[in-house]
């Protein structure tokens, strides 16, 4: 039962954290796209306060999904521990890192922002913006249909 509960927040958590990774980058459209200073500060102050949240929603998903993958994976803590970790979970790790890796990008461009030397263009921001949807439908797919 604890497993379920804490796949259940597991997900919430995921979810959260990830209305923030689609959220900001569109924050950053604007902020490339603004030429008045107090949208611009306006702004600026949105996407600090959503990078502090965000930041905050992803420990709990990270922790959480370790504790899941242990007890799957590692020792007898309920589950199927102590079996070997199927293909489609390290792929599934992978997309992991590279979402974290994403986190902390946002986070470099906000602050590129906040001493007003961003070099790219509201278009490069669109396709940035993309990059975390096609990583979820990456991760949802490996995680439910398990295709290694």
């Amino acid at each position: 039962m604890a497993f379920l509960w804490i796949k259940a927040f597991h997900i919430i958590f995921v979810i959260s954290w990830f209305a923030g990774l689609f959220y900001l980058p569109r924050i950053f459209v604007n902020l490339a796209m603004e030429t008045e200073t107090v949208a611009t500060e306006r702004l600026l102050l949105m996407a600090r306060k959503l990078y502090r949240f965000m930041s905050l929603l992803a420990l709990p998903a990270m922790v959480l999904g370790l504790a899941l993958l242990w007890m799957m994976f590692g020792g007898n803590a309920g589950g199927a521990g102590g079996m070997k970790m199927p293909g489609w979970m390290h792929a599934k790790l992978t997309f992991v890192v590279l979402l974290l890796g994403y986190h902390h990008a946002c986070g470099a461009i906000l602050r590129k922002f906040e001493k007003g030397i961003n070099q790219r263009s509201h278009k490069w921001f669109r396709w940035f913006n993309e990059v975390p949807v096609v990583m979820l439908l990456a991760v949802v797919v490996l995680v439910v249909v398990k295709p290694f």
